[in-house]
């Protein structure tokens, strides 16, 4: 083996041995360019959400889905994606939305989309302590009845438009230039509140967000010299996140439905005033130069107090009469309760008594006595045992 072909399979070996490592090293270390994990920062939108004025009380309300009606899949090049085009947790953030109206002062949000499984953990409660504890009736202390909602929120992600406009601007002086571009597209939302008691829709309202894409790329092509040449670009582009857009559209539509539901009078503010200015920036931002300020409020629903439910109180389970030691008679409430097997069909002449088995009834059996002890013996007398007993102590009347 020639020299040169030794070093050739000692600079091989090295080589992949550093392959190796370094592709270890990308597995168990992090790169200085990931950045840690952070919890979601207050978006502006969030904040004027949760800088709403407190109400007057809480509305327990339900949410199941918030489906996405766009039918809208993400855009390949010469690639068919069955992916699609906006998030399909509209539920999720709705419910993180109604809970941060207020700083989580105006919702009581119910758990709908996962009811299934809250209802088979429930089951198996149910069932564990049927076979552990012989509860045919559950207490209400180890599991209360589940609240109800006197409102239901609605609504689903209606329309994610691409390319609503587009544009971009250029220019260059002496091999020396940068250019922009960029791309518009638009999300749709619509939510609404429902009555439970009768089904009519109270309030309902529809919020649209700009989904903004730019790239911004800059460079210089020149001669520094008769015989060199200075070639350097550089650029950066910025795709707003889908699922932050639907986001801020169901905050804004969260924000319109509690400022349209306070203008209904289906909920309430608990400061008056506060509540009114808040309306009437409202209304400002919604109707713009269309706002007439002599117009009169709009109509209320026919539900009357909506929100109002009655909390469902379980019943007391009924308590078994137990008799009192001491002696007296038998009375409706002291008599205790029978616990007799029950008879089978055919044999009227035999009485169950538990533990012992089938005995024959006595006919005309009178009602038992106390027993009676016989006299004491005699000097002289033979044994008990000798003694036949009259009929009256036989063994049948003790």
């Amino acid at each position: 083996m020639s020299l040169r072909f030794r070093l050739a399979l000692i600079l091989r070996a090295s080589l992949l041995g550093a392959s190796a490592a370094a592709l270890s090293g990308c597995v168990t270390n992090e790169s200085a360019l990931d950045p840690a994990p952070v919890v979601a920062p207050v978006s502006k939108q969030n904040d004027l959400l949760r800088d709403l004025p407190p109400p007057r009380e809480k509305t327990v309300v339900a949410v199941y889905d918030i489906e996405d009606l766009t039918g809208q899949f993400k855009e390949r090049e010469n690639v068919q994606s069955l992916s699609r085009a906006v998030t399909q947790g509209g539920a999720a953030i709705l419910i993180k939305a109604l809970q941060d109206a207020g700083e989580r002062r105006w919702f009581t949000v119910l758990e709908r989309k996962a009811l299934e499984n809250l209802l088979r953990e429930r089951q198996i409660l149910t069932e564990m302590r049927r076979i552990y504890k012989n509860e045919n009736t559950i207490n209400a202390s180890a599991l209360p009845p589940l609240l109800h909602a006197g409102i239901i929120i609605e609504g689903g992600i209606i329309g994610y438009d691409t390319n609503i406009t587009t544009g971009g601007a250029g220019a260059r002086l002496l091999g020396i230039g940068g250019d922009a571009k960029y791309i518009n597209d638009v999300v749709t939302v619509t939510l609404r509140a429902v009555s439970t008691k009768t089904g009519e829709v109270l309030a309902s309202v529809t919020t649209r967000k700009a989904v903004v894409s730019y790239s911004l790329t800059g460079g210089t092509f020149r001669y520094v010299k008769l015989d060199s040449l200075l070639e350097a670009e550089a650029g950066v582009t910025y795709n707003e996140p889908k699922q932050i857009a639907v986001q801020s559209a169901i905050e804004q539509a969260v924000l319109s439905l509690v400022m349209e539901g306070a203008e209904l009078r289906i909920w309430s503010f608990a400061d008056p005033q506060a509540g009114a200015n808040a309306i009437a920036a409202y209304r400002g931002a919604k109707y713009g130069d269309f706002l007439d300020p002599t117009a009169p409020p709009p109509p209320r629903p026919v539900t009357e107090n909506a929100a109002k439910m009655m909390a469902t109180v379980p019943s007391r389970p009924p308590e078994l009469a137990v008799r009192p030691l001491s002696a007296g008679p038998v009375t409706s409430t002291t008599r205790p309760v029978s616990r007799a097997a029950p008879q089978p069909a055919g044999q009227s002449g035999i009485r169950q008594v538990p533990g012992v088995g089938p005995v024959p009834a006595e006919e005309n059996q009178s009602p038992q006595l106390p027993p009676q002890l016989p006299p004491a013996p005699t000097p002289g007398e033979p044994s008990l045992g000798s003694i036949k007993l009259p009929d009256t102590h036989s063994v049948a009347s003790l």
